[in-house]
């Protein structure tokens, strides 16, 4: 892992006590929505025992809803922050999910081996090549029947609220705000056979879901 990473790593080991509480005043009552919009996009119901990798789990929100959902599930949240995972593992009181401490660059897994992996809003915090490693490394682990579904922020419509979101977004470097801020698809495009792309009903995120 690169110096800038491991520094991130550190940073993210030490906002994992504040997280929940900057997430729960940043998106308020649309938490649940864009969560549930997410899982409800796996589309998994017909799997009887469905294996499912959430890439950059955080505090595990996402996870613990697929693992709610989908009880028979074998639920994985993987995250290179050992502060964050350790927040998630003390969410999971009926111990359903395996945490795992790792980069989303070198998953530590066989080809075909989930039928969906996700993340949500994290990959801008992937740079260049790491989040090409990414991607790549998500589809390799994925089904050829399986799903890939990345949740992204929309560029928000309040003026007030935009400008903190061009901020955050500048903090990644000039060339990966340009990219988001156009909501630049062509990457995924040029890794995955398809791609979908649909919006939480208040227009916070778009789920792009990609597969092979």
């Amino acid at each position: 892992m690169s110096e800038i990473r491991t520094g991130r790593q550190k940073y993210y080991d030490v906002f994992s006590h504040f997280y929940d509480v900057f997430i729960k005043a940043h998106a308020g009552r649309h938490r649940s929505e864009t969560r549930n919009f997410l899982v409800n996009s796996a589309d998994i119901e017909a799997r009887p025992c469905p294996k499912i990798l959430d890439i950059c789990c955080g505090t595990g929100s996402v996870i613990l809803a697929f693992s709610k959902k989908y009880p028979a599930a074998l639920a994985v949240g993987y995250d290179f922050s050992w502060g964050m995972l350790q927040k998630a593992r003390g969410k999971d009181i009926d111990h359903t999910i395996s945490f795992v401490q790792g980069d989303a660059a070198r998953l530590p897994y066989v080809d075909d081996c989930f039928d969906i992996v996700c993340c949500s809003h994290a990959l801008y915090e992937l740079k260049g090549k790491a989040r090409t490693f990414a991607l790549l490394e998500m589809k390799r682990v994925v089904q050829p029947d399986g799903k890939i579904l990345l949740m992204e922020h929309e560029v928000p419509r309040n003026p007030l609220v935009k400008i903190l979101f061009y901020l955050r977004m500048l903090v990644m470097g000039s060339a990966d705000t340009k990219e988001f801020v156009r909501q630049d698809i062509s990457q995924y495009q040029s890794l995955f056979a398809d791609i979908q792309i649909s919006h939480t009903p208040s227009g916070k995120s778009k789920l792009i879901t990609c597969v092979k």
